[in-house]
C-alpha cells in the first residue's frame, strides 16, 4: 500500500510541474482546457488531555488528521477525487481511504457521484472537520453514535434553481463495527474482520430561506443566513459476516433506522447550530442487555447545540452542549464545552482550544471526565 501511495503522489507532482498554474483556491489547481489537476490537503496536530474523576490524567500529541487529496479530470463534466488519511492508520491499514469517487456534473442543478463519499445524513457530519467550531464533533455528528460514515455506492445531490432548497439521496453498502457501547458506522473500504455489512438507503432536504447556507460553522460574512433540514436512512444486515459469540461485548447489529432534524443561523458574527438525531437499532441475537442495548434493542437519541461569536474575523469564542441517551443507559450522558478559536488565515490556518466537561459517561451515573483539546490546523 505504501508503494502505491508513493507512486500516486509522484505522478501527481510530475504532472503538476509540467502543467500551467491557473488558480489557487482550496488546493493548487493546474489546468489545460477542460483537463485539470488539483492537489491539496489538511494537517491537524492535536494535543488531548483526559482527566477522569478518581482516575489518573493522561495526555498525548498526535496527528488527528494528515489528509492529502488529488482531484482531476480529463473529460468535460466529469471529475474524480482520491483522499486518504495517514493520521488514521491502524493495525494493518497503512492509510484510511476517505473520498474515492468519480462524479458527473453535466446535469442541471444536480450531480451524480459513484464511489466512497459522504452519506446525506447529519448536518454536523457533512460539515468538514476543517470548518468545525469545537475541536471534536458532538454526538450528533459522530459516526460512533449512529451517524453513517462515508460509504460506497451511488450518491445524488442537487438544488432548486434559487438554491433555497438543497437535497441529497444515496444507496450504498455500509458497515457497522460492532460494539455494545456504540452504534459505530464505518466505510467498507477500511473494514475489519468483524464488521457487519449491509445495504443502506437514505436522503435529506434542507431549506435556506435567505439563500444557501453551506456546511460550515462560524460567521465570517456577517450576512443573515439560516437553514432547517430533515434526513432519514435505513440499514439492514445482509448476514454475510456475523461473528458474535456468547459473552462477547460486540453483538452483531441486525438493523438501524435513523432520523435527523437540524438547523443553523448566522448573522452579524453570531452563529448557532442545533441538531437532534434518533436511531432505532436491533441486534441479530435477541435478548442482549449490555451497553446501549436492552433486550436486544435500543432507541439511541442525540441532541446538540453549539454557537459562537466572531471578533474581527480573528478570534471566536465558542460554547456547546450535547446529550445522549439509550435504552441501556441508567442516565443520560451529557457534555458541556467552552473554547476559543484563533483564525490566522480564516479556516486555512487556525488554532483551536476546547475544554469539554463530560457527565455520566456511557450512561453510567457519576462517571465523569474532563478533556482539553488543543489543535492547530493548516489547509492547503
Amino acid at each position: 500500500m505504501q508503494l502505491t501511495i508513493n507512486k500516486i503522489v509522484k505522478a501527481a507532482v510530475i504532472t503538476a510541474l509540467a502543467s500551467p498554474l491557473s488558480a489557487v483556491a482550496g488546493g493548487i489547481t493546474y489546468k489545460d482546457g477542460d483537463d485539470y489537476l488539483k492537489v491539496g490537503g489538511r494537517i491537524q496536530l492535536q494535543y488531548n488531555q483526559v482527566k477522569p474523576d478518581g482516575g489518573d490524567t493522561t495526555d498525548e500529541i498526535f496527528f488527528r488528521r494528515l489528509r492529502p487529496y488529488i482531484e482531476g479530470s480529463t473529460h468535460k463534466d466529469w471529475k474524480a477525487k482520491i483522499q486518504w488519511d495517514m493520521g488514521k492508520a491502524e493495525g494493518e491499514n497503512e492509510i484510511a481511504v476517505k473520498d474515492a469517487y468519480f462524479q458527473y456534473k453535466g446535469m442541471s442543478n444536480a450531480k451524480l457521484t459513484i464511489g466512497n463519499a459522504n452519506f446525506p445524513f447529519s448536518r454536523e457530519f457533512l460539515t468538514s472537520s476543517k470548518y468545525q467550531q469545537l475541536v471534536e464533533r458532538t454526538f450528533v455528528g459522530d459516526h460512533n453514535y449512529g451517524t453513517p460514515d462515508r460509504n460506497v455506492g451511488i450518491h445524488m445531490t442537487g438544488n432548486t434553481e434559487s438554491k433555497k432548497v438543497t437535497w441529497g439521496a444515496s444507496g450504498t453498502v455500509a458497515s457497522i463495527d460492532p460494539d455494545n457501547k456504540k452504534l459505530d458506522f464505518d466505510t467498507p473500504v477500511n473494514r475489519n474482520d468483524d464488521f457487519n455489512d449491509g445495504f443502506m438507503v437514505g436522503g435529506r432536504v434542507d431549506f435556506h430561506p435567505f439563500g444557501k447556507l453551506k456546511f460550515s460553522q462560524g460567521d465570517f460574512s456577517g450576512k443573515t443566513r439560516a437553514t432547517i433540514g430533515v434526513a432519514a436512512f435505513s440499514w439492514g444486515n445482509d448476514g454475510d459476516n456475523n461473528t458474535y459469540a456468547p459473552g462477547d461485548s460486540k453483538a452483531d447489529v441486525d438493523s438501524v433506522t435513523g432520523v435527523e432534524v437540524s438547523g443553523a443561523f448566522r448573522s452579524s458574527g453570531f452563529s448557532v447550530d442545533a441538531q437532534y438525531n434518533t436511531f432505532d437499532a436491533d441486534t441479530v441475537l435477541a435478548g442482549i442487555t449490555d451497553g446501549i442495548y436492552k433486550n436486544g434493542t435500543t432507541t439511541l437519541t442525540n441532541a446538540a447545540i453549539e454557537g459562537g461569536y466572531m471578533i474581527n474575523n480573528t478570534i471566536e469564542v465558542v460554547a456547546g452542549y450535547q446529550t445522549q441517551d439509550a435504552d441501556g443507559y441508567t442516565t443520560a450522558w451529557n457534555r458541556t464545552s467552552v473554547g476559543a478559536n484563533w483564525f490566522i488565515n480564516k479556516h486555512d490556518t487556525k488554532v483551536q482550544l476546547t475544554y469539554r466537561m463530560g457527565e455520566n459517561l456511557n450512561g453510567v451515573e457519576n462517571a465523569d471526565e474532563d478533556e482539553v483539546f488543543l489543535q492547530t490546523q493548516f489547509v492547503f
